[in-house]
């Protein structure tokens, strides 16, 4: 029988720390997301049926570029994040899901990169 409190018997066994800045990263990237949506799909639709030069001529602008490279980033963060919880809710066994949440940092920050580094290409080459 132990005459510990149920406070004392759980103390040390909960979350990491990183849970509250964690749910603040979420909150905030979906906030962001919404003007930064509106700001880039009406640039983006005026665009899309112009064709390659099109795309070039809007993206030149620093406006444009700047408002693209914030939204992909901000949506890949947001993804990375997301995809992070549920990974950890529902992927059982300890490597696979280390394996998962790495594989699911690494494919956001690769394919967010690339983005960014699209845009900047157009930027800077036109």
């Amino acid at each position: 029988m132990s005459y510990k409190t149920d406070y004392a018997r759980v103390h040390g066994h909960g979350a990491a720390g990183e849970g509250v800045g964690h749910w603040w990263a979420q909150r905030v990237t979906s906030i962001a997301l919404i003007p930064l949506m509106l700001l880039f799909i009406i640039p983006f639709g005026r665009a899309l049926g112009g064709g390659y030069d099109a795309f070039v001529a809007t993206y030149s602008n620093l406006w444009h570029a700047l408002v693209a490279v914030l939204f992909i980033a901000a949506t890949f963060a947001h993804l990375q994040q997301g995809l992070q919880v549920v990974i950890e809710d529902y992927v059982s066994g300890k490597a696979a899901r280390t394996a998962a949440l790495l594989v699911n940092t690494l494919l956001c920050w690769a394919i967010g990169a690339a983005g960014v580094l699209s845009v900047a290409t157009i930027l800077f080459s036109a």
